[in-house]
This record gives structure tokens, C-alpha cells and sequence, in this order.
């Protein structure tokens, strides 16, 4: 067993496990630690626990040690010295006229180099400008192609439901979203309706999707032959996943009616037998249209795969 303690360096980021060595480390202190990027401030998430030596990184750094009051200073001076490098960018950005959009500025805590994160629709020859910034600021230079998820993870905002973006307020890593999680949850396959702020499809669909799996289990479908146990039967016309009830259009005395039934109601259920339809009507179309466009959201969902925001 090993013990270590849990860090962020920024609210949403990836924790990242050290060695607490000899010191105290409550949860909620900060630390200085040495990390990929150079000598980093970090926040303590997760105090001192014991774990499995085969579950963490064999080059597990220890800290530095604890940050004092003057480390607090700096860290606060160079998110100052951040904002600044950020318009000074913008401003060599234009003068070399390159077709990308700048995201943040970021100083690591030692001052040893200095990030700058950007989305572009392709490859861009940066060269120049690196060589430009280096003569501006006199360290190392990064400059970090994202995509438009870490774009909005940095920049953050409020989604459609009111509240902050799931992305920049607690979500770490990005989570694979896909179609089937919207057919699922019986959401509209509309795209403007389950995209979020960023254009991809809406994290939070996967927040309930295990929920829906489980209750989907053993429902019917709409247009599937069920028969309850009352002895009438019929065609599902529709579902309520959440208080499992389904609607039967049936034939009581000569004529239509609509039931409906909790799931432990009905005695049979007989799937429907899917036909190919050959009708091109305008609905098919927009439904067929809709799905091409959430396809390709998923797609290139998956070719940006995870957060480029590296923050070790």
C-alpha cells in the first residue's frame, strides 16, 4: 500500500495523484508540485489515503511542499501576467494574420513557459509566431491546438437547462455521447434541441443513461401487440419510461379506446416486425436529415476524443 493525496490545477481538471511524503496534507490546502508542464500550484481534493501500488503511476512524484502565503501571491500575480500575454497574442495573432481563434493564456506557477490555447478548422503553420512570442516573453512558448469541448470547458457559460455548463463547472473528462443514448431517453433527435453551447452532442445525456437502459429493459416499444391482464389487447400507441405505464389503443365494444397500464399490467408482449418504408414523405426526410447531422456531431465527436487540456 502507498499513501497519496489527490490535486487539481484548475476547478474542472483531471486529479492527479503524489506523494504526500512526510508532511500533513488535510483536503482543501495547496500544494507546489513538480509536474510535466514544470513546478505547478495545485489544489488538494483528496487528503492523505492508502492505496494499492498497482492502481497509481510507478513515477509517482512527491510534493514540493505545502504553499505558503507568498506561493498563494504568485499564483494570483500570474494569473494577472496571463491576461496580459493573452492580449499581447491576439495582437501578434493578427499581425501574422493566421486563421485561428485564441482560448486563454496560461502561465505555469515557476514562469518557466507560458501556454496558449487555440481551436483552428485545420493544421496551422505557427512557427513565426512562436519564434515572436519567444522574443516578447523571454521563456518557453507553448502554443495548444483544442477543440470547440475544451473550448467551452475554458470559457464556460450556461446551458439550456440554466445552469452552468456540466463541462466547466465538475466534469474532468470528457464522456463519449452517442445517438442511442438520445433514442434511449426518447429525446427529440432534433440537433439544435440535444446539442450543447459547444455544437457537440450534450454531455449530460450520459448523466441518466444507465437509469433508461434498466427501465427500457423490459418495456415495449410503441407499435408493439401487448395484451393485459384483463384480457385486452392491442397496439401501444405510447410509453412513459419514467412511471413505466404504456397507452394500448383498444377495441371495446366496436370501437377504439386508449388504456393505459402500469408495465406489471400486461401479460404479453409481442414485438413488432419492422418493414422497410419506402414512402419518401416529407417527415421521413426531416427525421432521415436529422440523423445524418447527429451522425456526423458523432463522428467528429470521436476523432477529437479526449481533453487536450493536459494539465501534468
Amino acid at each position: 500500500m502507498k499513501d497519496v493525496i489527490g490535486v487539481r490545477f484548475r476547478t474542472n481538471g483531471k486529479i492527479y495523484y503524489f506523494d504526500p511524503k512526510d508532511y500533513n496534507v488535510p483536503e482543501g490546502c495547496y500544494v507546489i508540485v513538480e509536474t510535466a508542464r514544470g513546478v505547478e500550484y495545485g489544489h488538494v481534493v483528496s487528503g492523505r489515503k492508502s492505496v494499492d501500488e498497482k492502481t497509481i503511476p510507478q513515477d509517482l512524484k512527491p510534493i514540493i511542499r505545502l504553499a505558503t502565503e507568498e506561493d498563494s501571491k504568485q499564483y494570483e500575480s500570474n494569473k494577472e501576467k496571463s491576461k496580459k500575454a493573452y492580449e499581447i497574442c491576439l495582437e501578434k495573432i493578427k499581425e501574422h494574420e493566421l486563421e485561428m481563434k485564441l482560448i486563454a493564456a496560461e502561465y505555469t506557477f515557476d514562469n518557466s513557459k507560458v501556454l496558449f490555447y487555440f481551436t483552428a478548422d485545420g493544421r496551422v503553420d505557427f512557427r513565426e509566431l512562436v519564434r515572436d512570442l519567444a522574443s516578447v516573453f523571454r521563456t518557453r512558448i507553448e502554443l495548444r491546438q483544442v477543440g470547440v469541448r475544451d473550448e467551452t470547458k475554458l470559457a464556460g457559460g450556461i446551458g439550456m437547462c440554466g445552469r452552468e455548463l456540466c463541462c466547466h463547472s465538475y466534469l474532468s473528462e470528457f464522456i463519449p455521447v452517442s445517438i442511442k443514448m438520445a433514442k434511449e431517453q426518447s429525446l427529440s433527435l432534433n440537433p439544435t434541441k440535444i446539442s450543447g453551447v459547444c455544437g457537440r452532442l450534450m454531455c449530460c445525456l450520459k448523466n441518466e443513461e444507465d437509469v433508461y437502459e434498466e427501465l427500457n429493459r423490459k418495456m415495449p416499444g410503441v407499435g408493439d401487440f401487448c395484451t393485459a391482464k384483463d384480457g385486452l389487447s392491442g397496439e401501444v400507441s405510447s410509453v412513459n419510461i419514467l412511471r413505466q405505464t404504456v397507452k394500448i389503443l383498444v377495441d371495446v365494444d366496436d370501437e377504439k379506446e386508449v388504456h393505459e397500464y402500469k408495465l406489471e399490467e400486461l401479460e404479453s408482449i409481442k414485438k413488432k416486425q419492422k418493414k422497410k418504408n419506402n414512402n419518401n414523405n416529407k417527415k421521413n426526410s426531416q427525421e432521415d436529415a436529422e440523423i445524418r447531422e447527429l451522425e456526423k456531431l458523432e463522428k467528429i465527436e470521436k476523432k477529437e476524443g479526449k481533453s487536450k487540456l493536459g494539465d501534468n
